[in-house]
């Protein structure tokens, strides 16, 4: 089995990392190069930044002047990568969070912030190896599938991850 290197970096000061994140980060990134085969060892950046610098990249980047919930910097290109000389490991990219739109989203969702967290780096994983739910309405329902599918395999697939209120209600 391949293994993964996750640096996760915290470039933001609005919102605690919450304990854990970090660990749910790498056994999502893991989980993805499993679901989709990839034999090779692999490096992924994921950084955590504010509302405005999500912006601001989305500006840059993708010529929307928007809050994103985050974006995905693959560095490959039809499943050939570089390759770090230090490690032997391919490079598949940096993946940015804002963390305080993951907190938005989980409560307008009325899941865990764990499950927004995980749903967003399987998300990114999936665009770092090509995948693109933008290019039609087929790519987009193959991408969801694998997305709940390694979510599922994780433990915080869509059912199992709702919040409850203390009355036990959703």
């Amino acid at each position: 089995m391949s293994k993964v290197k996750v640096m996760v970096k915290n470039d933001q000061n609005e919102v605690r990392v919450p304990v854990g994140i970090r660990m749910l980060i790498r056994r999502c990134c893991q989980a993805v190069l499993v679901a989709e085969h990839f034999t090779q060892d692999a490096e992924v950046s994921v950084s955590f930044v504010s509302n405005a610098e999500i912006r601001r990249l989305n500006r840059i980047y993708r010529q929307k002047d928007a809050t994103t919930d985050v974006l995905s910097f693959p560095l490959g290109q039809d499943g050939h990568y570089d390759v770090n000389k230090e490690t032997g490991c391919a490079m598949l990219g940096d993946v940015v969070i804002s963390l305080e739109t993951a907190v938005k989203q989980a409560h307008i969702y009325g899941h865990s912030l764990e499950r927004e967290i995980g749903f967003l780096t399987v998300h990114s994983m999936l665009h770092l190896l090509g995948y693109d739910h933008e290019t039609s309405p087929l790519e987009e329902r193959k991408m969801r599938e694998k997305e709940e599918e390694v979510l599922g395999e994780l433990g915080i697939s869509r059912e199992a991850t709702f919040v409850q209120s203390e009355d036990g209600n959703l």
